[in-house]
C-alpha cells in the first residue's frame, strides 16, 4: 500500500498538490491529525489491503496545527508502517517568506498560526520551525517560490505518479546565483567558470536555447569538458540512486543570471539523459 503525507508551509501549495494526487488516482484526506495516521493506515490495510475503490494509494494532508510531539514521533511511525508493507513517503512544499507573505496578502486568508500578538511574518517563521521534522524526513521537497499552479501540478505528477517505475525521473533546473540557489535539490552544479555570452553584445538578449549562444559555447574546450564531466557523473550515479529506490532526482545548474550558460548546459544534459532512457523534466527558473 502506498501512503503519501503532503505537508509544508501554509501558502506553499499543499491544496494544489493534494488535488493533483486525487486527479492521478489517490484517495485523499486533508487536515488529518497526525496522531490518527497510524490507525488510518493500518485500518485501510486490514479492511481491503489498501484505499477504497480503484485508488492507487492514499494521500493525507497534515499542517502546522499538528501537535509538535507527534511530529517528533513520525520517523518511528514511518518505520513501523513499512513493516506492515505500507510505503510511507513525505511530500513537503516550501517557499521563501516574502513570497508566502505576498500570497496571503493577495488571497486575504488568515495564516493558521496568526494571533493578535503574532504577526504574519512571525507566524511563517514559527511554522517553518515547527514543521522542520517533517521537512527533514521528506523524500520529495518542492520549493514553489518561483512556481505557478500549473508548474506545481506538473512537478507533483512527474515525481509521484511514476513512483513505481524502476527508472528515476530527473528534473533539470537552470537558475541564476544572483537570484538565490533553489531549495530541495539533490545536486547543485556551478557553471559560472565557463565563457560568458553576456559580454558579447549580440548575444546578451538571447538565451542558452538560441543557436548563436549554443555556437559560442560549443567553441569552448572548457564547455565541452564540463559537459562531459557532468554527463559522466550523472551516468555513473543516477543508477545507484535508482537501485536505492529513489523515484526522482532534482539537479540544479547555475550561472550568474540563469539566462545563458546554465540554460545551455541543462538543454545539453536533457538530450544526453533522454537518449539514455531517463524521464527528464526541464525547468528554466529565470526564463519563466
Amino acid at each position: 500500500m502506498d501512503l503519501i503525507i503532503v505537508s509544508g508551509l501554509s501558502g506553499a501549495g499543499k491544496s494544489v498538490a493534494l488535488h493533483t494526487l486525487e486527479d492521478i488516482g489517490y484517495y485523499c484526506i486533508d487536515n488529518l491529525p497526525l496522531f490518527l495516521l497510524r490507525e488510518l493506515a493500518l485500518g485501510l490495510k486490514r479492511s481491503s489491503g489498501g484505499p477504497p475503490g480503484d485508488s492507487i494509494g492514499t494521500a493525507v494532508g497534515i499542517d502546522a496545527r499538528t501537535q509538535p510531539e507527534h511530529l517528533a514521533d513520525l520517523p518511528g511511525l514511518m518505520a513501523e508502517l513499512q513493516q506492515h508493507d505500507i510505503r510511507c513517503r513525505v511530500l513537503f512544499l516550501t517557499a521563501d517568506g516574502e513570497t508566502l507573505m505576498q500570497r496571503f496578502s493577495e488571497t486575504r486568508r488568515k495564516h493558521p498560526l496568526t494571533r493578535d500578538d503574532r504577526s504574519l511574518e512571525e507566524a511563517i517563521r514559527d511554522e517553518r520551525d515547527l514543521l522542520a521534522p517533517l521537512r527533514d524526513v521528506a523524500e520529495s521537497r518542492i520549493d514553489t517560490t518561483h512556481t505557478n499552479v500549473h508548474e506545481l501540478r506538473d512537478l507533483v505528477r512527474e515525481r509521484l505518479s511514476n513512483a513505481r517505475s524502476a527508472r528515476a525521473s530527473v528534473l533539470l533546473q537552470s537558475f541564476g546565483f544572483k537570484h538565490g540557489v533553489p531549495e530541495g535539490v539533490d545536486f547543485v552544479f556551478d557553471v559560472r567558470c565557463l565563457p560568458n555570452p553576456h559580454w558579447q553584445a549580440a548575444l546578451r538578449p538571447l538565451t542558452g536555447r538560441d543557436e548563436p549562444v549554443i555556437a559560442f559555447l560549443d567553441k569552448s574546450a572548457e564547455t565541452a569538458q564540463m559537459r562531459a564531466d557532468l554527463s559522466g557523473f550523472l551516468d555513473r550515479w543516477i543508477p545507484r540512486f535508482e537501485t536505492d529506490g529513489r523515484s526522482y532526482l532534482t539537479i540544479a545548474i547555475g550561472c550568474t543570471g540563469g539566462q545563458h550558460r546554465s540554460v545551455y548546459m541543462v538543454e545539453s544534459l536533457r538530450q544526453h539523459l533522454a537518449e539514455g532512457g531517463h524521464r527528464v523534466l526541464v525547468r528554466h527558473r529565470e526564463l519563466a
